[in-house]
Order: structure tokens, then sequence, then C-alpha cells
């Protein structure tokens, strides 16, 4: 990555203190996608990476990870899954439980979205403690597809997200264009 394309991405995140609660700091992605010289910048950087790791389906993760992953799949001409927040799929799925801070959630993807052969690149705005993307990997995986990668705008690395998700992405890449 470019030292300029760095800095356009950077330039367009707002942080805004104390949101949802007092103490954190929210990095707001709504500039960068009202601008459409960052947003396109940002929707290249994620295909290549589905190029270079030979992706043919992106899943993109509730919600963000939506409106990030849709255009990453069709500027990469593959197809885009949505890994959505239980409840929230019609029809059969495949659901997966994991941890939260305080208590668990749940995600599902439609049970015949994902078959034997697909080589899937999970797409998200941000990857803080890494409990959503690795429960992602785990349904993709159960869905009898491959992981190529995972590919972020941001990582929070203070956060530890990425040494949790080592032992699940099996040596498939995680990829975050900034690192904060």
């Amino acid at each position: 990555m470019t030292a300029t394309r760095e800095e356009l991405l950077l330039s367009r995140i707002r942080d805004v203190p104390d949101y949802p609660r007092r103490g954190v700091v929210f990095k707001d992605i709504t500039p960068l996608l009202a601008d459409p010289v960052a947003f396109g910048a940002l929707t290249d950087a994620l295909a290549d990476s589905c190029a270079r790791h030979g992706a043919t389906k992106v899943v993109g993760l509730e919600a963000r990870g939506f409106i990030l992953g849709a255009p990453v799949a069709v500027r990469a001409g593959l197809g885009f899954i949505p890994v959505r927040k239980a409840g929230k799929l019609p029809g059969a799925t495949l659901a997966q439980a994991y941890d939260l801070e305080y208590g668990t959630a749940e995600i599902e993807v439609h049970a015949e979205d994902l078959s034997p052969g697909d080589r899937v690149m999970v797409i998200d705005d941000v990857l803080a403690t890494g409990g959503t993307a690795g429960a992602a990997i785990e349904l993709i995986r159960r869905g009898g597809a491959e992981v190529v990668g995972i590919a972020v705008l941001m990582e929070l690395g203070f956060l530890g997200g990425r040494a949790r998700l080592e032992p699940a992405l099996r040596g498939a890449p995680l990829e975050a264009l900034l690192t904060l």
C-alpha cells in the first residue's frame, strides 16, 4: 500500500469520542464512504486482495462489511454472501455463536450460499477483538468452503484480535489497510 492511499483513507476516518459509551473513541467511516475517490481507493485495494488470494466469493460481515464487501465483490467479479445477525435471513441457515465482552451473539449464513470449492475472502471495516471474524471463519468452513483470507479497512491492534484469530486462520492471511 502506498503512503498516499493510507493518508487518503486516514484523512477520511473521523474520531468520535465517548461513543457508544464513555471512554471509547469510535472510528466513523461515513466521511470515507461519502468521498468517491477515497471509497474507490478502498474498494480497489480490497478487490486486489481478493485477486491476489484467488477468491471466488466475498463474505461481508454485518453491517459495515456489507457496505464494503458488496462493491468489492462487484469490482473483483465475484459473488457476494452476507453474514447476518441471527434471525435476519429467511430459509435454511448455518449459525455460529461467539463470545462478546458481556455475553454472546450469533451470526448466520444461508446454508446453500457456500459449497466445496469456494475460496472465500472475508471483508469487514474493522478488526477489533476478532470474535465476529472468528465465527465467520467457522461458518464458512462448516459450509464446505475454504477461507483464503480476511481483509479489513482498519485493525485496532491494541484489542488483540489478530492474535486471537491466528489459530482459526490456519495460515490464511489477515490484511489490514490501516493499523491503529
